[in-house]
């Protein structure tokens, strides 16, 4: 049984995730922190990070960047693990980051799935086989209209798997509209697509002579990443101080 703050209970997210250790045997919501207690949750709720009395095994964080920083010194002092799940960070924050994990076990990803991550190491072993064999790599990103940044963090995370595994470096070509000129053999396109309400698909192409071969993940709700927090929570209790990513948990 892992014992559970949620951070930023009230959110979107905090609510999915709270619904979801609910009806897990393995998973227990002690407690959760707010600005205030909407009513919201059936567990107790903190205003604040000093006022928090119960005792915890892991942090979840789905909170803001600005409540972030607080809550790394309340996890260094009362060496709680932390599922970091809040985005757009600034690299001063990153870097408290990277110096928290060298005093409590952090665990943050560039995204939370657990399909998505499956879909790395899948990636990796094809990438071994038809990157040699000089099939073209091809990356198509779908996402709703209202998502601002182009390609998505999973989709660049995606290519640099992908060059990760290979010895040498593919260059990532985002517009070939502006290019007159055959494909090059040692580059990866990465397509956008923004339309609708697409929570997130992404696909991985490797295209050879007469073969094609895909890799596709489709999110339908942004419920799969409080899944992953969940199982990353459970991954995370115990363990030492570092800075840990959901590959670890996919491939304990």
């Amino acid at each position: 049984m892992v014992n559970i703050i949620m951070h930023g209970c009230n959110g979107h997210m905090g609510q999915v995730i709270s619904k979801i250790v609910e009806e897990d045997a393995s998973a227990n919501m002690v407690g959760g922190i707010d600005i205030a207690d909407a009513g919201l949750c059936k567990y107790p709720v903190f205003t604040s990070l000093d006022a928090v009395n119960v005792d915890a095994d892991v942090i979840i964080d789905f909170s803001t960047a600005k409540a972030v920083d607080a809550l790394l010194d309340f996890a260094v002092e009362k060496q709680i693990p932390v599922v970091l799940c809040t985005t757009g960070l600034s690299e001063e924050q990153l870097k408290k980051v990277d110096e928290a994990s060298k005093k409590v076990a952090i665990l943050k990803s560039a995204n939370m799935s657990l399909g998505i991550n499956t879909m790395f190491d899948l990636l990796e072993k094809a990438t071994a086989v038809f990157a040699p064999a000089g099939y073209d790599i091809e990356i198509v990103e779908r996402h709703h209209n209202q998502k601002l940044d182009a390609p998505s963090g999973t989709a660049v995370a995606i290519a640099d798997v992908i060059n990760d595994t290979m010895d040498k470096q593919y260059t990532y070509v985002y517009d070939r509209s502006t290019r007159r000129e055959k494909r090059h053999k040692d580059e990866i396109g990465i397509s956008a697509v923004r339309g609708g309400t697409i929570v997130g698909e992404h696909e991985v192409i490797f295209a050879g002579q007469d073969e094609v071969f895909e890799l596709k993940h489709t999110a339908y709700s942004k419920a799969i990443f409080g899944k992953g927090a969940v199982e990353a929570a459970k991954y995370l209790k115990g363990k030492g101080a570092g800075h840990y990513d959901m590959r670890e948990v996919v491939k304990q």
